[in-house]
Order: structure tokens, then sequence, then C-alpha cells
């Protein structure tokens, strides 16, 4: 804990000075780093009450209003009033607070882009990543709504690595568990059958947020596999989403079943593959991970009505 919270706060030191935070004239503007957020805000709502401003930016009243009142005598903003409603004053961006405004988004802009262009692609795609992980794991509900794709080079290996490290954490499943796991993943990518096979990826605002894949077993036969989701994406239905795209996935190719392992510990994955009509069929202990463990093998038949 000691070395994370040391680390979270050099970053923070070195972002505050990377980004002009806590210097006078942001981006050399006669603006801070406040007040160019609350122009930024102005610009995006307008019409906007005073109060809709302070809710958004979670700011003292007193240093709102100050900063809105330095904005008036700039002429960068006007106040409304609407019939009716003598309290009511809207804050709209006069010409020259809209022309101040575009001057700093672009210097935003051009400073963010001066920074990615040091940085290949993949450099570029990693710090993108990285940032976006940061901000859903500081607040789990911020980002966009999931969306499901296939996997790309690299996705089966890294969905592999990170259960393995999930699972250790949360069940102290070692070595055992990540070797079947890398088989799996090995043994999907030297036999995959186009069209009969796949593996999909959640994933929110480019960050992997769960994985499942769907095997050929033969005989009309297919197999759910190594169902995740990142615990910061949980309760957002991203469970339930991929073993929908596995269910489809599996009727329109024309296979009679599907099949999967579980544990009788992982109960939230359990509630997901009984919503969806899975059944378990067979429980038995194995000592695969390194310790013994009540493994299900659970049965979905596609050939009743859906």
């Amino acid at each position: 804990m000691e070395q994370a919270i040391q680390t979270i706060r050099g970053f923070n030191r070195f972002f505050t000075r990377h980004v002009g935070a806590i210097d006078a004239r942001f981006l050399d503007m006669d603006v801070n780093l406040p007040e160019a957020r609350l122009l930024f805000e102005i610009a995006m709502r307008e019409p906007v009450m005073a109060s809709g401003l302070q809710d958004a930016l979670d700011l003292d009243r007193g240093y709102l209003s100050r900063m809105v009142a330095r904005f008036e005598d700039r002429g960068w903003i006007r106040r409304d009033r609407v019939e009716g409603d003598a309290r009511a004053r809207p804050i709209r961006l006069t010409s020259s607070g809209r022309a101040a405004f575009e001057m700093l988004d672009e210097r935003q802009r051009s400073a963010v882009a001066a920074d990615l262009a040091r940085l290949d692609p993949v450099e570029r795609d990693d710090l993108v990543q990285a940032l976006a992980k940061a901000r859903l794991l500081l607040d789990p509900d911020a980002g966009a709504d999931f969306r499901i794709r296939t996997f790309r080079t690299g996705d089966v290996s890294h969905i592999a690595a990170r259960q393995s490290i999930l699972y250790a954490a949360s069940h102290s499943w070692g070595h055992g568990l990540e070797l079947v796991e890398a088989e799996t993943v090995a043994a999907f990518l030297r036999n995959f059958k186009p069209g009969r096979e796949q593996c999909w990826i959640a994933e929110i605002e480019g960050v992997t947020a769960g994985a499942v894949f769907l095997t050929d077993e033969g005989r009309g036969t297919a197999r759910l596999r190594l169902l995740h989701v990142e615990p910061f994406a949980r309760r957002r239905g991203i469970g339930d989403a991929l073993v929908r795209h596995c269910i489809g996935f599996a009727r329109e190719n024309g296979y009679a079943e599907i099949m999967l392992w579980t544990h009788t510990v992982l109960d939230a994955a359990r509630r997901i593959y009984a919503r969806h009509g899975f059944e378990r069929i067979a429980t038995e202990v194995h000592h695969a991970f390194g310790e013994p463990v009540q493994g299900e093998t659970w049965r979905l038949d596609l050939t009743a009505n859906p």
C-alpha cells in the first residue's frame, strides 16, 4: 500500500506540472486551470445555471461566484433573465468569450497532440488505454457503454494472463489454473475454425472489460469457455451480453447444445448461466488447481424453443 501511495502521488506531481495545472497563466492565456475548466463547461452546456456548473465541477459556491464575476468583468459571459423568475440567470458566452474558449481549446488540443506525436502507434494506444482504465478504476460509474467485438492479435493471450491474475487474487488458484488457461487459448489459436468458433471481447473506451470463447467440440456440441468480467466493469450486464453472443452464434451455426465447465464457488457466473437456460448436469471435485475444488458441468439444449 505504501508503495502504491507513493507511486500515485509521484504521478500526480508529475502530471500537474506537465499540464500546467499550477500555472498562473494556463497555456499562456489569461486564465488558470480552474477558470479554463469553467470556460469549457459553459461552452459545452450553455445556457447553464450557476447551480449546474457547481454540480458539474463540485466547486465551492463562493469560489465559483468569484470566477463567474471575473468572466463578466472580461466580457466573456452574459447572464440572461428568465421571464417570471427573477432568480434564474442562465449563463451564456459572448462572442469574445467564445473566441477565448476556441483559442484555449485549440491550444489544449495542440498540447495533447504534441505529447501523442512523440509516441509510436503501440505506445499511443498503451497510453490512451492506461489513462482510460485509471479513470474507470477510480470512478467505476464513468465511461461510455460497453461494446463487444471479435478478437484481434494478442487478445487471447492477454485474456489467459488476466484471468490467471484475477483468480489467483480472488481464489488463490495459481499455476494449475494458469496452465489450463494457457493450453486452452493455445489450442483455440492453433485449431481455430472460422464460422464455427469465436472469441468476443467487451470494451469500455478501448479498455478490455471482459471476454468469452466458444469452441467446436464436434457432434453438434459447442463449449463456452473462459467467461470473465473485469472487476471495474461489473454490474453493467457485460457477462449476460457475452453469453448471449455465444448462444446466438451457436444457434446461427447449427449447434444442438452448449456445454461449459465452471465451479461451485463462482456464484456470479453460475447465476448468469442459469438466467440463460443452462442447467447443471454433473458435479465433481478435482485437484487441477492444486487444492480440492468442486467443478460443475452445465448444458444448454439448443434444440428446444429459444
